[in-house]
């Protein structure tokens, strides 16, 4: 498994750094497990940017829930993500509905359709980001994980949205919109109007309002008790949220077009800041 660990690792480097990072901040013992959970993830995530259309990429998520289901075609050993995923849900006893959910989840990036209000983007970040922080939490440390269930929800949707808004200029240009049509709506914009970025004083109040939620889901995963240090690196990635929250709030209509990432060497300083402080 030393060689799949290796191929997990790499995919994932190149995949989604920042939980990368995190892993390699986590305990030694867990890494692997912790690495397939975040390079599955990482598949899902980047299915709708390998496909043009969306019936390739519904082919795509079929093939990762045949997977756990136990009907995939094929040697997982062509496939070191896969194979370490099978290998850790096995392992730590991970509910498999968990990540059948994450993959249905998924299926809606594959296609245009607005998210109707709060309600639906905070139960799409339940299936997806907050789901993998709970799951990592098993992995970590099976007993405690239920007490911190609350924070790993609240944490996630926070997440989710910070994930969103660094991803705005792209999902603009592709016409996909994941900022719920209810603050649309309070804000006096429609689905069009926000996509056009001309009315530049609205968009700035839509962004502000989902900004805004995503602070208020952080601040009710911080006030939802306190995370134990065997749980902490599963909430790790969760502390570079705040920062794109906050400068999203400051932007605001220039979301649309600006990039707000920071550098990598100053996310990987807010990390070990955060591993250090055990704070998210």
């Amino acid at each position: 498994m030393a060689d799949v660990h290796d191929g997990v690792l790499a995919t994932l480097r190149e995949t989604d750094r920042d939980r990368y990072l995190a892993c390699l901040l986590s305990p030694a013992e867990e890494r692997p497990a912790l690495a397939a959970l975040y390079a599955f993830n990482a598949e899902l995530a980047r299915v709708r940017d390998m496909v043009r259309e969306p019936l390739p990429g519904e082919i795509r998520l079929q093939w990762w829930r045949d997977l756990l289901e136990g009907e995939a075609r094929g040697d997982t050993g062509g496939n070191p993500v896969a194979a370490a995923l099978l290998s850790t849900v096995e392992r730590y006893r991970l509910p498999r509905q968990t990540l059948l959910a994450m993959i249905d989840a998924r299926i809606g990036d594959l296609y245009d359709d607005p998210i109707a209000n709060r309600n639906a983007l905070e139960g799409y970040a339940g299936e997806t980001a907050s789901a993998l922080i709970q799951l990592s939490s098993l992995v970590l440390s099976a007993q405690d994980a239920a007490a911190s269930a609350e924070a790993a929800g609240h944490a996630g949707v926070a997440q989710a949205i910070a994930g969103l808004i660094l991803l705005m200029p792209l999902h603009r240009r592709r016409g996909q919109l994941y900022l719920p049509l209810d603050i649309l709506s309070a804000t006096g914009l429609d689905r069009g109007a926000f996509l056009a970025g001309d009315d530049t004083s609205r968009i700035s109040a839509a962004i502000e309002a989902f900004a805004g939620l995503g602070i208020e889901h952080l601040a009710k995963a911080r006030s939802a008790g306190s995370v134990s240090k065997a749980l902490f690196p599963a909430f790790l990635p969760v502390s570079l949220a705040e920062q794109v929250l906050r400068r999203a709030l400051r932007e605001g209509a220039a979301v649309l077009h600006k990039d707000l990432q920071q550098p990598q060497w100053r996310r990987q300083i807010r990390l070990v800041r955060a591993q250090l402080l055990q704070r998210f």
